[in-house]
């Protein structure tokens, strides 16, 4: 095939597995009409163009920041969208603190959240907060509310140690928990809590965000704000921290239930140590202010937390609740209470039992204290507030036994019986049922003072038989008894249930001339600013007893303490009177004894109904109301109960010179009621020999 430049010849082939034919000089193609090949370089490849590694880095660290800043708008977009708007975030309000105090205005327990009164920073010593700082957030005056480097050096910190060695968050941090969020501990609260620092810090100056912190952190032991903290372990206020007690407070922070001074106070004291030392590094103080601090360690103040003042104090929160209903600001509870008859009676219960309650298988006592106008004066609800807050003074209802006879003879006062009335002690049989004097022991025809003070139960039957149950619970609800009482003829034995301050509220008619009372324990209720809320009224409620049965009643029980079941009773110069009462089976044992100054009653047994081994009330009861009762009369003036109604003495009814019948005339004006013939006198079970008298003479001057 002929070619367009001229050369013809034979078509060589290429090939491609030998090496090209090397091509003389001679055999080049003639005349210039064709092209010289090029030869390729042999060991070398063609370069190609790539872009520098730093380039492509850079560009890689763009893409990752890019979507690494999309889920970070997304992040925080959700977890703002679980907040409030921060347009209407604010501070909450502190809650309420409630102060309670005695009757001449000193403090006597604190409530609410147990948040002491915000404390200015200017009003604090200067190194108040700066030992905060210094332990807290050292870098607190540097960052924009969340410390980038104090995050990673708590990070390398935890690292090293293999756990939580120091903590990341800032003091504004710790602030937008404390305020706005719960304790849980997950990355969503954590950002929550990073995005309300920022908040904070751009709504308010540093000063105002440490002064927010410190009165509102917690310190342990029940103690919100600096205030309270202070107040609660050293017994002053802020303002008067001294170095080392400052240390040791803002040491508490990052741990409080632990460090609680009054429970640890060697790790809490290692801690104020570590904060002194960051003091001085940090220079806010000097080394020598430094040694001075660790050679005066604080003082622990006495805790009176745990006093029986508290179950005074739960009474008031309970009884707030119903006289102001929902309390939104800081209030002032002047109570009844008087602390040094408080203090007396916290010992007397607290003392005797220790002394004695073990041997007897008594393990709880209940006292309370009242004036004539029913005003409660001191309140033990228990043996020992720390180990149990049930109030047994105001909520438990055990049987009184016969503490509750008062109310029948009282009736049978009311119906037209006197105390010189005669009535048989004999055994007693009510449908089956035989109720036994103590010792078994019966002494034939009686008056009803002695039945009364040697608390003989088949008369106080007898009489609760004549009046009709149903009258004598009439009585008793007359007189304050609030519980619900079964009209039945066991009511005599005081078989129905009732609380100690029911039964101590229904005896102060007796010690004030038989007039109506309110029990209470809140005299007044007033802001911090003056602002009286509530007063308890004072006026008188009238007459439930006749003055005449008002004397009546307190003439036997007068022989109660002089010589009958509570005759071991001590109140040197003065006249009392009261009733001993014992449940079944030893499981109560009562005293309710009163003066014209005060009525106080004594409660002890177990909270299980345990019996106890042989406890009555004229026993142990009667020795704690004793003790209580000289120490509640010092400084007294001497009065005497009212008990002339016009009848026979102690001595003439002690050797039998009373007739059988009554001096006063009945309701109707006749014969003086007789027990209903349904009641039948057993036969088989005489009475003692001699009767009363006989025993009197027997027990009391010595024949026996």
């Amino acid at each position: 095939m002929a070619s367009g430049r001229g050369h013809s010849g034979p078509r060589r082939e290429p090939v491609f597995d030998s090496p090209a034919p090397r091509v003389s000089a001679g055999e080049r193609p003639a005349g210039g009409g064709g092209k010289r090949p090029r030869r390729r370089k042999r060991g070398k490849a063609v370069k190609r163009h790539r872009r520098p590694l730093l380039v492509r880095l850079g560009y890689w660290a763009l893409v990752l920041g890019l979507w690494v800043g999309i889920a970070g708008v997304g992040t925080v977009a959700w977890v703002g969208a679980h907040l409030p708007p921060i347009q209407s975030l604010e501070i909450p309000k502190r809650p309420p603190t409630i102060d309670i105090v005695d009757d001449q205005g000193h403090a006597l327990a604190r409530r609410g959240d147990l948040a002491g009164p915000p404390v200015a920073l200017k009003d604090m010593p200067p190194y108040v907060p700066q030992a905060f700082v210094a332990i807290e957030d050292r870098r607190f005056y540097h960052h924009f509310g969340v410390d980038p480097l104090g995050i990673g050096r708590a990070f390398i910190a935890n690292v090293l140690h293999r756990g939580v060695a120091q903590g990341g968050s800032t003091i504004t941090q710790q602030l937008a928990k404390n305020l706005f969020l719960t304790q849980e501990r997950t990355i969503t609260r954590k950002l929550q809590e990073v995005l309300l620092a920022l908040w904070l810090e751009r709504k308010f100056s540093k000063t105002q965000i440490l002064e927010l912190y410190l009165n509102r952190v917690y310190f342990g032991s029940g103690a919100y704000g600096i205030e309270e903290a202070s107040e609660r372990y050293f017994g002053k206020s802020a303002r008067q921290l001294t170095l080392a007690e400052a240390a040791m407070l803002a040491g508490l922070v990052k741990s409080p239930s632990r460090l609680a001074p009054t429970r640890n106070f060697r790790e809490a004291e290692k801690r104020a140590k570590i904060v002194l030392a960051d003091m001085a590094g940090l220079h806010f103080i000097s080394p020598a202010s430094e040694r001075l601090a660790l050679a005066q360690p604080p003082h622990i103040a006495h805790n009176a937390n745990g006093g029986s003042v508290n179950y005074v104090a739960d009474w008031v929160m309970d009884a707030l609740d119903d006289i102001l209903g929902h309390v939104d600001e800081d209030i002032v509870v002047r109570t009844s209470i008087d602390a040094g008859m408080q203090a007396s009676a916290e010992q007397a219960v607290a003392q005797e039992l220790a002394a004695k309650g073990g041997k007897v298988n008594v393990s709880q006592g209940a006292l309370v204290a009242m004036t004539p106008d029913g005003a409660v004066r001191a309140l033990i609800g228990g043996r020992n507030y720390t180990e149990s807050q049930y109030n047994r003074a105001i909520a438990a209802r055990r049987q009184p036994g016969s503490s509750f006879k008062p109310f029948v003879y009282l009736t049978a006062m009311e119906s037209g019986l006197t105390p010189d009335t005669i009535r048989e002690d004999r055994p007693i049989d009510v449908h089956g049922w035989r109720p036994d004097n103590y010792g078994h022991e019966y002494f034939g025809a009686v008056p009803l003072w002695k039945a009364l003070a040697f608390s003989l139960n088949s008369v106080s039957v007898r009489l609760t038989l004549e009046m009709t149950p149903a009258a004598v619970v009439r009585t008793a609800h007359r007189l304050g008894i609030a519980s619900k009482l079964e009209p039945n003829a066991s009511i005599a034995l005081g078989t129905s249930e009732v609380s100690p301050l029911e039964l101590v509220g229904a005896y102060v008619p007796f010690a004030n001339g038989g007039y109506a009372i309110v029990p209470h324990v809140i005299d007044r209720i007033a802001t911090r600013n003056g602002k009286v809320l509530y007063e308890f009224p004072h006026a008188q409620l009238g007459r439930i007893i006749d003055a005449r049965y008002v004397a009546m009643m307190n003439f036997m029980m007068e022989q109660t303490l002089a010589v009958g079941t509570a005759r071991h009773a001590s109140l040197p110069g003065w006249t009392a009177a009261g009733k001993t009462g014992t449940s079944q089976d030893f499981r109560d044992a009562w005293f309710l004894g009163y003066t014209p100054y005060l009525v106080t009653g004594v409660w002890l047994g177990n909270d299980d109904g345990t019996p106890t081994k042989h406890v009555t009330g004229g026993s142990l009861p009667v020795d704690i109301w004793s003790r209580f009762m000289r120490d509640a009369h010092k400084g007294v003036p001497v009065a005497a109960l009212p008990t002339n109604w016009n009848g026979g003495g102690l001595i003439s009814s002690l050797f039998g010179n009373t007739s059988s019948g009554s001096t006063a005339p009945s309701n109707g004006g006749g014969a003086p009621p007789r027990p209903p013939g349904s009641i039948q006198t057993s036969s088989n079970a005489p009475a003692r020999s001699g009767g009363m008298d006989n025993w009197l003479l027997d027990n009391l001057f010595g024949r026996r």
